[in-house]
C-alpha cells in the first residue's frame, strides 16, 4: 500500500488510543507490581476492551468506555491470576495519564502551524479524553475532541465517523482520518473519509471492505502527506501563490 499526497485535506482527525496515546504505558508504569507479565496484561486488557465495544455495539447494550475499560481489566487480571490490593485502581488511574508516542507533539504542532484543523475521534468518554489530552500538554492543539458518547455507539458504527463531518462542517473527502487500528482505518474509509493507516505495529492488511488511501509507519510522515505549501498562508488570511 503506497502513500500518495492527499490533496484538499482541511482537517486531520485522530483516533486516540494506540494512535496518539500509548495504551501500553499504563501497565508499564505499574510493572513494579505486575512483574514480567505487564506486557501480557496490557495486550489482554486491550484485546478484551475492543471486543467488549464490538459486542456491546452489536447487542445494542451500550456502556461508556470507562466501564468497558474497567471490565476488560477485571477479565485480564483474573485470567492472569493477578490479585494485588489497589492495583486495579492504580491501573485505571494510569489509563487517564497515558503517555503519547514520541513524534506526536511535534507532528501536531507542525500541522497546527500550517493551518490544518485537528480533532480527536475516539471511543473514550469526554472525561477520559480530557484527562489524557491534558496530561500530554495538548489542550490548545485540537479544534474538537469528539467522543462516541455523542452518538451512543462505539466504532466502527458509521454514525461515529459521520460525527467528525458534522462537528467540523466538512465533507468526508476534506478529512484525513488517522488510526493505528487497522479495523478502524478500514472502517473509516468505508464510511467515506480519506484515511491514512498509521501502521505502528507492522500489521498485515485487513480483509474487510474498503482500503485506506495510504499507510504510514508513524505520524511523523503525516504533514508531508496532507499539507500544501500555501496552507499556512491561507490560514493567516494571505492569498495563496498560484503555481
Amino acid at each position: 500500500m503506497s502513500t500518495q499526497h492527499l490533496d484538499g485535506i482541511k482537517a486531520c482527525v485522530f483516533d486516540a488510543y494506540g494512535t496518539l496515546f500509548d495504551f501500553n504505558s499504563a501497565a508499564l508504569a505499574a510493572s513494579d507490581e505486575i512483574g514480567e507479565n505487564w506486557q501480557r496484561l496490557s495486550e489482554l486488557w486491550r484485546q478484551k476492551q475492543l471486543q467488549y465495544t464490538w459486542l456491546r455495539g452489536l447487542a445494542s447494550r451500550h456502556a461508556d468506555f470507562w466501564q468497558v475499560t474497567g471490565e476488560a481489566l477485571d477479565f485480564a487480571l483474573n485470567t492472569l491470576g493477578i490479585d494485588r490490593p489497589g492495583l486495579r485502581e492504580r491501573l485505571m488511574d494510569l489509563y487517564l495519564h497515558l503517555g503519547c508516542y514520541p513524534e506526536v507533539p511535534e507532528t501536531l504542532h507542525r500541522l497546527q502551524a500550517e493551518g490544518m484543523r485537528l480533532a480527536i475521534l475516539s471511543n473514550g468518554t469526554p472525561a477520559m479524553l480530557a484527562a489524557v489530552v491534558r496530561h500530554s500538554g495538548l489542550e490548545n492543539v485540537f479544534d474538537a475532541v469528539l467522543s462516541v458518547e455523542e452518538v451512543g455507539v462505539f466504532k466502527p458504527h458509521p454514525a461515529v465517523y459521520a460525527l467528525a463531518c458534522e462537528r467540523l462542517q466538512l465533507a468526508p473527502t476534506a478529512i484525513c482520518f488517522l488510526s493505528s487500528n487497522a479495523w478502524d482505518a478500514y472502517s473509516a474509509k468505508a464510511s467515506g473519509l480519506r484515511v491514512l493507516w498509521c501502521n505502528r505495529f507492522g500489521q498485515v492488511r485487513e480483509r474487510i471492505p474498503e482500503t485506506p488511501d495510504g499507510e504510514i509507519k508513524d505520524l511523523s510522515a503525516l504533514p508531508d502527506a496532507v499539507s500544501s505549501p500555501v496552507c499556512g498562508r491561507e490560514a493567516m488570511g494571505e492569498s495563496p501563490t498560484r503555481l
